[in-house]
């Protein structure tokens, strides 16, 4: 019997109310992901891609369907239980590096581990794992400058270590490159898809970089809310 899905959306939609009337940029949308594999969602802006990367990792409710998270129904959470899957379970990396300006690069990125109530003696298991992150993301020498004493692409590799910090069972990234320089960008993608293998964790992407998408072993298209094609292309 296979294992049942890391990730399962079955016809999820999402309507917002507009002053024109509901606007639906969802619909009915379903798919299954296996964990330990790669996702890409691609698409034009406004196709639903972000909206539908908000609603897998329980950032908002939908309007209609459900969507099951490592074994957590969504739908049937309360924000702080949504929070809780989150917590143990999903890593974040967005485009704009949501980084925390009063806080040291470490200090980022042990950030979610303040929603736990941890031993002392197991944060401190974390704190030498962030410390393994920063050399693992070539910041090690950074790891107490404050996030306007270091470069947008800087910035981007401390979320990424944050992302890591709680080893998560699924990664989603949101455009993590869409702020970055060419150089800057490459040096990312290299370093999550790095440490996705080596942390043998899942993950979902929203890109409008086709070469990116084509790196994972899956690729969701999405126009005007709907799937349009889901291709594997990798072995």
């Amino acid at each position: 019997m296979s294992a049942l899905p890391i990730l399962s959306v079955s016809e999820l939609t999402k309507t917002y109310p507009t002053t024109s009337g509901p606007l639906t940029v969802l619909h009915t949308v379903s798919f299954d992901l296996e964990a330990g594999t790669s996702l890409a969602i691609v698409g034009p802006s406004g196709s639903g891609k972000t909206t539908l990367l908000g609603l897998c990792a329980g950032l908002d409710y939908p309007s209609s369907g459900s969507v099951c998270l490592a074994g957590s129904k969504l739908e049937q959470l309360d924000e702080d239980g949504r929070a809780r899957v989150r917590n143990l379970n999903v890593g974040f990396v967005f485009q704009n590096f949501q980084l925390i300006p009063t806080l040291s690069a470490r200090e980022n990125i042990l950030i979610p581990l303040e929603l736990r109530e941890e031993s002392n003696e197991v944060r401190a298991g974390y704190e030498v794992l962030a410390d393994e992150l920063l050399e693992r993301v070539g910041l090690s020498a950074r790891a107490n400058h404050y996030p306007i004493q270091l470069s947008g692409g800087e910035q981007q590799r401390v979320a990424l270590a944050r992302a890591f910090i709680n080893n998560p069972k699924i990664l989603f990234c949101d455009e993590p490159t869409g702020n970055l320089d060419s150089e800057n960008a490459t040096a990312m993608i290299d370093l999550i898809f790095g440490l996705n293998l080596e942390k043998q964790t899942t993950l979902v992407l929203v890109t409008h970089d086709s070469d990116l998408a084509k790196r994972c072993k899956r690729i969701l298209r999405f126009r005007s809310g709907k799937i349009i094609s889901d291709s594997n292309h990798l072995a």
